[in-house]
């Protein structure tokens, strides 16, 4: 860190916080990073943010967004599952948020949710406080459940499928801010995609498992000429990009293509963009994006709370700092690569090997190579 001051570095400010206000979660999804990898953290968490750390997190934010003079923040309601906390719990906290930082910072809030416990209560409360709502589905019924149950092995799409319905048309539609969906290569591509199509989301997230070098994820071996995952995601691409009309967003293809263009990623995924992201735990604990868990006991990890300090002293953690420096963070492997600027190396996370850290390229190098060099290509010839 001194060095990277010494030369001229500082960091950018955060301005999106990810707040945990539930550390449970009502499914058990056998490929989640917060409850199935190797951060193990949550179990001794605070199950919901107290009044006491609740207060402290919004001073903070308001405290941070004073000193960098910063216009807005974008805070995300996430956990665990955030519904557990209830409704009354939600709409107090986003009133005293928005309360502390307008009319000088605008906040805009989301919340990333599995959908179950979506109801009219809770979508009035969104459509009153300009709650931006997007939800988890893997596709359609029995592939989405082959991963997202409930404990005791029954699935989730059922339940999924009611709170959409109420969210997805009707008064609430103006909340619905898209849908994630986590790969499964052994599921049909297109089969997936028109699933998730079906309930017009204006955006849609493929987001690759995350594993590791040390814990690859499915399907990932060492055979640079094996790449599923992109196969999988080109398949959709094709659709989606020959499509008549714009059916809705994709946030991966469109940041390759902004790039290829000459403009920035919207997604950390790929591009060499500055980090901005800080995450609250329940606790108050100042940690890093949650991603991270999938790497090692502690990886999110700074040490600091909100009752510490400012989060300016989580922006000089060195992990902090890899994820802004872009070019400087890069194995040697990558910095050589002609698609360096494109992929940025992946995601960080996804870089982690055992004995070398995090200087390495993606566990989904590969793929990432034969995704971005194919919408590229696509895109040069059409310009």
């Amino acid at each position: 860190m001194d060095a990277l001051q010494r030369a001229g570095w500082r960091p950018l400010p955060f301005t999106q916080f990810v707040i945990k206000i539930h550390s449970r979660c009502n499914l058990a999804c056998d490929y989640c990073y917060m409850y199935e990898m190797a951060d193990q953290s949550w179990s001794s968490r605070d199950k919901v943010m107290d009044s006491a750390t609740m207060k402290a997190t919004i001073d903070r934010i308001a405290e941070h967004a004073r000193v960098h003079r910063l216009p807005s923040v974008n805070a995300v309601l996430h956990g665990g599952e955030p519904l557990l906390a209830g409704t009354s719990w939600i709409d107090g906290f986003v009133a005293d948020l928005r309360g502390v930082l307008e009319p000088d910072v605008q906040v805009a809030v989301s919340m990333q949710t599995n959908g179950t416990l979506i109801d009219e209560d809770f979508l009035r409360t969104a459509a009153e406080r300009r709650i931006g709502v997007s939800v988890s589905l893997d596709g359609a019924e029995q592939d989405n459940d082959q991963h997202r149950r409930y404990a005791g092995g029954r699935g989730s799409y059922q339940a999924v499928a009611r709170g959409l319905a109420l969210l997805a048309s009707g008064p609430y539609r103006a909340q619905f801010r898209g849908l994630l969906c986590t790969i499964n290569v052994d599921n049909d591509p297109i089969g997936t995609y028109e699933e998730l199509l079906r309930w017009r989301p204006p955006a849609i997230d493929f987001l690759l498992p995350h594993g590791t070098w040390s814990s690859p994820p499915p399907k990932r071996t060492t055979d640079e000429d094996h790449t599923p995952y992109a196969d999988w995601l080109l398949e959709i691409f094709e659709r989606w990009y020959t499509a008549p009309s714009r059916q809705t967003r994709v946030r991966l293809f469109e940041s390759v293509i902004r790039m290829a263009l000459g403009g920035q990623s919207m997604t950390e995924a790929v591009g060499l963009q500055p980090a901005r992201l800080v995450v609250i735990e329940t606790d108050g604990s100042i940690e890093q994006v949650d991603s991270l868990k999938a790497a090692f006991d502690g990886a999110p990890a700074t040490g600091l709370t909100v009752r510490d300090g400012p989060f300016d002293r989580a922006l000089e953690h060195p992990s902090v700092a890899a994820r802004q420096i872009g070019i400087e963070a890069l194995s040697e492997k990558c910095r050589a690569c002609s698609l360096r600027d494109t992929c940025g190396g992946g995601l960080y996370p996804h870089r982690y090997r055992e004995g070398s850290g995090f200087l390495n390229p993606s566990v989904y190098c590969p793929d990432l190579m034969k995704l971005i060099t194919h919408i590229v290509g696509r895109v040069r010839a059409d310009v």
